[in-house]
């Protein structure tokens, strides 16, 4: 290999610079320049496009203690950080959902569905509602909810308490008007708190929940079945008793295991369509953002 000298360097910085100009650019410059021009914007509009898809939606973990209890309560929350700043400038209120996990998922494993509410203007409140420490889920026949009451009052009570703490963080959003959401055992949590305070919910989106009876007035209920796991008797209305209740069902070909992030990219991709077509016409009644006038586990383990 020929050794590179600092003379060679020199040689050629005394050589004279060439540009070089294509016959197409020779020949019609202003279209080029154009051409050029398009393309820059082209990619300015793209990576403003890859930032607000990023950047647009704000994850905070948050982590509260109920004294009275003893517990630990995790909180995912997302919103958009527009609707964000918008409401703490006391310009508007921001709706709130609370998303509740199934057994053995976790509270952050749900993001295809936090990410498209937040995207419509809600402030998501995703609660870790087990700890390790807790007791394993069981089924007693014969009992009221097969002898679950006690995991849905606990459930009931983290609702409570993470939404009193943020009022004190995020004083404007709408906690007496909830959207709530649930998988399976979080659909559960979710039917229960709204029979024990239907003053406070007006939605209730449920993905396969199993065994709390669904309420046939008040909140506007919508439920995706699953193909393979089947609901206790009494649990899910009959089609004439959902359409005279304006529940609506839909009885889809996911497995009940797919219902969160884990499941596959065609079943999530459902799911939001869904949760796009229903929360569309709720919001077009006045349920978007208001505007102040004024001011991983084995699968195989997750149970129902």
């Amino acid at each position: 290999m020929a050794e590179i000298t600092d003379r060679d360097f020199a040689g050629a910085e005394k050589r004279p610079r060439r540009t070089y100009v294509s016959r197409t650019m020779a020949r019609h410059p202003i279209a080029w320049r154009a051409t050029i021009a398009a393309a820059l914007a082209l990619i300015v509009l793209g990576a403003a496009y890859i930032s607000f898809s990023k950047w647009a939606v704000a994850h905070e973990t948050l982590d509260f203690v109920d004294k009275a209890r003893d517990r630990t309560i995790d909180v995912d929350l997302a919103v958009r950080f527009d609707v964000r700043m918008k409401a703490r400038a006391g310009l508007t209120v921001m709706p709130v959902a609370v998303l509740s996990h199934g057994n053995t998922v976790k509270y952050t494993e749900y993001s295809f569905i936090a990410n498209l509410l937040a995207a419509r203007g809600y402030m998501v409140v995703s609660i870790q509602h087990d700890l390790p420490t807790d007791a394993d889920l069981v089924t007693q026949q014969g009992s009221l909810f097969v002898g679950r009451l006690k995991v849905y009052e606990r459930g009931e009570a983290n609702i409570l308490y993470t939404l009193d703490q943020l009022k004190k963080i995020e004083p404007n959003a709408d906690y007496g008007d909830l959207t709530l959401v649930g998988h399976s055992n979080g659909g559960d949590i979710s039917m229960y708190f709204a029979q024990q305070h239907p003053d406070m919910v007006r939605k209730v989106i449920t993905l396969d929940n199993l065994r709390v009876p669904f309420i046939t007035s008040g909140p506007k209920i919508l439920s995706i079945r699953s193909r393979d796991w089947k609901p206790d008797p009494g649990v899910v209305p009959d089609d004439e008793a959902a359409r005279k209740a304006g529940i609506e069902i839909i009885r889809s070909n996911a497995q009940h295991t797919d219902m969160s992030d884990r499941g596959p990219d065609s079943v999530k991709q459902t799911i939001q369509n869904s949760l796009e077509k229903f929360l569309g016409e709720a919001d077009s009644s006045g349920l978007a953002p208001v505007e102040k006038k004024d001011v991983m586990s084995d699968i195989r383990a997750m149970g129902p």
